[in-house]
């Protein structure tokens, strides 16, 4: 990685706890009102599942398809939450599953850096600085890279990260009477503070996910599910479900596992933006469990070839 992708990484994860620090302030002195609180919940639900239903679900694991201007879409609102360019994110993301807890692992708490609150810091915030955005493009996400819309929305990266801080900045000017104030507390509320949340409840899923949490699959890595993470992260929390069964297109596996990503991808479903929708029958979750019965073997029906890195 080089310095300059360094410092843009340090940038990245200082300027938005600045901006928390400065939303205390703002909230000591009442400057936050329904207007900030919408701006901020909508711009995280929005920019938040283009991270979780985009780039994750769809463009790495390709549990549905869809329209490609559907991809497009997404792969746009993902840029805008401010955690690397698609291509990036997505190569990086099938290189953890690749080697997911050993050695190549982009950001597993276990592997490389110590263990406990070291290990923790890596998996959380400290391989943004030493591994992020290293996997090849080519090896863990050629089809994407194939893929001239995908390219030119890759290289739109800066500009579409300043459009997700500039558009809470317009809004808060528009709703707050077209003054100086309010256009200040919409980047603050709806820019920064948004994507200081948005980044660590995802950051979370790296290294809680890994170290913390129960686990009901026979898998070989460390990843875990952890409930209370399950709602801001929109299901990604339900982490060892997806380790378990990688292409599901639901992470949230039980009545109870909250999945608002799987929600989404329901709703794209029946109103024909989504098709192909991976499931995972109940007999296949079962017979994963922890101390399952192994089941006769089966021959292994084909099934078309995924794009390389896909787990």
């Amino acid at each position: 990685m080089s310095r300059a992708e360094r410092i843009v990484n340090l940038i990245g994860v200082v300027v938005p706890f600045l901006g928390l620090i400065a939303a205390v302030v703002l909230l000591w002195n009442q400057w936050v009102d329904w207007i900030d609180l919408t701006i901020m919940v909508v711009t995280y639900v929005l920019f938040g599942l283009g991270i979780t239903v985009g780039y994750h679900r769809l463009l790495t694991h390709r549990a549905f398809r869809t329209h490609k201007a559907t991809e497009y879409t997404f792969a746009v609102l993902g840029s805008m939450g401010l955690q690397g360019s698609v291509m990036d994110w997505v190569a990086d993301h099938r290189k953890h599953h690749a080697h997911a807890d050993e050695e190549g692992d982009p950001h597993s708490p276990h592997v490389g850096h110590g263990s406990g609150l070291k290990g923790l810091w890596h998996a959380h915030t400290g391989w943004l600085m030493e591994t992020h955005g290293l996997a090849d493009w080519k090896k863990y996400a050629g089809e994407l890279y194939e893929d001239p819309g995908m390219r030119r929305i890759g290289r739109m990266f800066p500009w579409l990260a300043l459009a997700s801080l500039a558009i809470p900045t317009l809004l808060g000017f528009v709703l707050h009477g077209f003054t100086a104030e309010g256009a200040l507390r919409g980047l603050v509320w709806g820019g920064l503070v948004r994507a200081f949340f948005l980044h660590h409840v995802t950051w979370s899923i790296n290294s809680i996910c890994h170290f913390f949490g129960r686990r009901r699959f026979e898998i070989e890595d460390r990843s875990t599910n952890v409930a209370w993470l399950a709602l801001p992260s929109m299901g990604e929390a339900w982490h060892h479900n997806h380790h378990a069964f990688p292409r599901s297109a639901a992470h949230g596996l039980g009545r109870r596992e909250i999945d608002i990503s799987a929600g989404v991808i329901r709703a794209m479903e029946k109103l024909g933006l989504a098709w192909n929708v991976v499931r995972i029958a109940p007999e296949r979750q079962a017979a994963k469990l922890i101390g399952a019965q192994p089941a006769p073997a089966a021959p292994a029906p084909e099934s078309p070839r995924e794009p390389a890195g896909v787990a």
